[in-house]
């Protein structure tokens, strides 16, 4: 950690490879661009390079989740949504695309295609116990609180 920033390191793995870049200063998500031109056509899914590789340091993830705007105006979206970068990953960053849509659509080299957060992980010991302390939910599962 450097002055409060995590500081996550790029491989960039092919010439077109960009850093994940925020739109703008505050935004939680950085975006992810494509290397490659592909037609994605309804129904298809497809990984989509990046053409990089990062290292996150232990106690993080990255976290790669859709772009809003691919999804409502296209109906293209990230399929495995949101997909985990586990902290000892090091091979190249892909988004596995879904077209949800009507229509074929065109991803384009250098289009933002995903977009990428940063999270804390806590490290978790699971217990083994013989009961669980009560809830107000108990077993109530899908639905259990209704339709509507």
């Amino acid at each position: 950690m450097l002055d409060g920033k995590i500081r996550i390191r790029v491989k960039l793995l092919s010439p077109q490879g960009k850093i994940p870049k925020a739109a703008r200063k505050g935004d939680v998500a950085f975006d992810l661009f494509s290397t490659e031109k592909y037609e994605l056509k309804p129904g298809e899914r497809y990984a989509i390079a990046t053409g990089i590789a990062l290292e996150i340091p232990f106690g993080y993830e990255g976290v790669v989740r859709p772009r809003s705007g691919l999804a409502i105006k296209h109906g293209v979206t990230v399929l495995n949504s949101p997909g985990t970068i586990d902290s000892g990953y090091r091979g190249e960053i892909k988004s596995i695309m879904i077209n949800h849509g009507t229509e074929s659509f065109m991803i384009e080299e250098g289009m933002r295609i995903a977009q990428l957060a940063i999270r804390r992980v806590p490290d978790v010991i699971f217990e083994q116990v013989e009961d669980l302390g009560k809830s107000e939910r108990g077993e109530g599962g899908f639905g259990s609180t209704g339709l509507e």
